[in-house]
């Protein structure tokens, strides 16, 4: 199970995700994070406020949101 991180700069799970080289495509990203965010067993409760979350802005919304949740590289 991921662990929570408890300072509030560091995102909310030490799951390291590499976003660079991955098709730029707002749904490809969050799908990237969401199945590490699964792999992890993060409960589909969280997951799914992870989706919501992203998809409640534009696309710098969602590589924000992406970074909020794990370590991109």
């Amino acid at each position: 199970m991921a662990t929570r991180k408890a300072n509030p700069i560091d995102p909310k799970y030490n799951i390291e995700v590499k976003l660079t080289g991955t098709d730029g495509n707002a749904f490809a990203l969050m799908g990237k994070v969401n199945r590490a965010l699964q792999a992890a067993n993060v409960s589909k409760e969280l997951r799914d406020k992870f989706m919501d979350e992203c998809m409640s802005g534009n696309y710098d919304h969602l590589l924000n949101t992406c970074m909020k949740w794990v370590h991109v590289s």
